[in-house]
């Protein structure tokens, strides 16, 4: 792997924090992701199944972690399977985690080679009452493949169907938002990566740029600085292609007078990043750009100082909406009364600011979480808000990343510069 490994301290008071969650006589498993095809003989890059890594730290194929805290062989209650290497896989793809190195990795004593699995895993079966299984239950997934858990999820049942079967993923949902120290380290290495990247392309960017070339010089300083690249699908979006949302083609010319709306992240360690920033193609923003600015900048203030422990979600979301409606009355965008009049359940500030103001961020990017529990200390969140005027081929968004402390918050992105007045001057030194 790329990154240096994180001290296995992580995972292995992670698994002690997820045996806490698992009924009696239980034994759960997690898949690794499979590495999926792209054409002829072609793979696409592989990307670790994150409750695995989230309880093992193990970033290889073809991996499985069995968990049976009351295993009568106490080598058995945590157990790793790592695919076995070989000189053909040496030559071809290079050395695989060897025993030893599994057990430095994820501090799990009891390894085996992945073709050892069926064999052991019926051995702790019988002995079990309750079998937890994994699958992905986020919001926002679209799944049109099988997964690897898919299908032993399937087999699982049809070999042992007089088992109780669980979901693990309620479980993950609870243990994953919390982030430990060395996670909210790993996410600020991220957002440093970040940064980087940030603060060479303000000296890059100039009339016509191409969107892709902007994208380039974050990647080239991403991977320079041991990213594996960028934690999602990037977006470099000049002028109209920033009120597109989810605009990814990154393909047109970045024209004088315009603004860059630039959504884009480092990953490191699996972890991710997540910032917005736009910054005026010529340099110095209008006045009418500024004005806008200035007014996503104050919501996105305001809304990093509700970021407290025990604010409920939707909550939160609705009075970041009364922060915006009045900037966008201030804008001219919409009229006082028509506001006062507004229908509550479709508030006409959605026009131009139709997206939630934070998600959770870690191991995914939108990370699992569960919208009806309150904010926690330990919980990093995104802030997004954005003002998207079509008409006036206008889209300005501003992200952080914010940790939530039990005092209020840490932002992880404080030394990004964001202030209008700061970005020029850095465009122009």
């Amino acid at each position: 792997m790329r990154y240096n490994a994180i001290d296995n301290s992580l995972y292995i008071k992670n698994r002690a924090n997820f045996v806490n969650h698992l009924k009696a006589k239980s034994v759960a498993v997690f898949n690794s992701n499979d590495m999926m095809p792209t054409n002829a003989d072609g793979l696409m890059p592989f990307r670790q199944n994150n409750d695995l890594l989230y309880l093992s730290g193990i970033d290889q194929e073809e991996s499985i972690l069995v968990i049976f805290p009351e295993a009568s062989n106490p080598k058995h209650r945590e157990v790793l399977f790592v695919k076995e290497t070989s000189e053909l896989i040496a030559i071809w793809e290079g050395d695989k985690l060897t025993k030893e190195g599994a057990t430095k990795q994820s501090g799990i004593e009891t390894v085996y080679w992945t073709s050892q699995f069926e064999q052991i895993f019926h051995s702790l079966v019988v002995e079990a009452e309750t079998i937890y299984l994994n699958q992905n239950e986020h919001l926002r997934a679209i799944t049109t493949v099988e997964t690897c858990d898919d299908r032993f999820r399937r087999e699982c049942k049809m070999k042992y169907p007089d088992h109780n079967y669980e979901r693990l993923a309620p479980i993950m949902r609870t243990l994953r938002p919390i982030k430990s120290q060395l996670e909210v380290d790993t996410i600020q290495h991220a957002c440093d990566i970040t940064e980087k990247g940030f603060r060479r392309i303000l000296d890059f960017v100039k009339p016509g740029v191409m969107e892709y070339e902007i994208e380039a010089e974050f990647a080239h300083e991403f991977l320079r600085n041991r990213s594996r690249g960028f934690a999602y699908t990037p977006i470099i979006a000049s002028g109209h292609s920033a009120c597109v949302l989810h605009y990814i083609e990154n393909n047109l010319e970045c024209k004088a007078g315009d603004v860059i709306l630039m959504d884009v992240g480092a990953e490191y360690a699996n972890y991710a990043s997540d910032m917005t920033r736009c910054v005026p193609v010529s340099g110095k923003f209008t006045d009418r750009q500024r004005d806008v600015y200035n007014a996503v900048l104050r919501v996105m203030k305001g809304a990093t100082d509700m970021l407290l422990p025990g604010t409920m979600h939707d909550e939160y979301h609705e009075e970041v909406g009364k922060l915006m409606e009045s900037e966008l009355i201030g804008l001219g965008l919409l009229d006082k009364t028509d506001v006062a009049n507004q229908d509550k359940g479709n508030p006409l500030y959605k026009k131009y600011f139709m997206h939630g103001t934070s998600h959770h961020m870690g191991l995914d990017v939108h990370d699992v979480e569960n919208r009806n529990r309150p904010f926690e200390a330990g919980m990093v969140l995104t802030v997004e808000p954005g003002i998207y005027i079509r008409e006036e081929n206008l889209g300005i968004r501003l992200e952080n990343d914010v940790l939530i402390t039990k005092d209020g918050q840490h932002d992880l992105m404080r030394n990004i510069p964001l202030e209008a007045e700061e970005i020029e001057d850095l465009m122009n030194s």
